[in-house]
């Protein structure tokens, strides 16, 4: 839980898995295509999360079947705002 605090990741916005890249933060299921983005438009910001384990999202079930969940921005300042949003679906 420290190395989430010393990233910036905000409690209650934490999940499962942790991990940096080009000095984001990037915390729970959040999508490859949500990171190749966040590296490419390079927002003044400390990470990505997907808070929870959301059913559907990346490595938690099928995404035919996923629940709606957010990618969350987390700014500087401690807020966040929606990075991209994914809408439920099911086959």
């Amino acid at each position: 839980m420290q190395h989430k605090i010393d990233l910036g990741v905000p409690i209650d916005l934490t999940s499962c898995h942790t991990g940096s890249v080009e000095g984001y933060f990037v915390e729970g299921h959040v999508p490859a295509t949500d990171i190749r983005k966040l590296l490419q438009e390079r927002p003044d910001a400390l990470g990505l999360t997907v808070p929870g384990m959301p059913y559907g999202s990346p490595g938690m079930g099928p995404e035919s079947r996923r629940e709606a969940y957010d990618v969350l921005l987390v700014l500087k300042d401690g807020s966040h705002t929606i990075f991209n949003r994914y809408a439920a679906a099911s086959a």
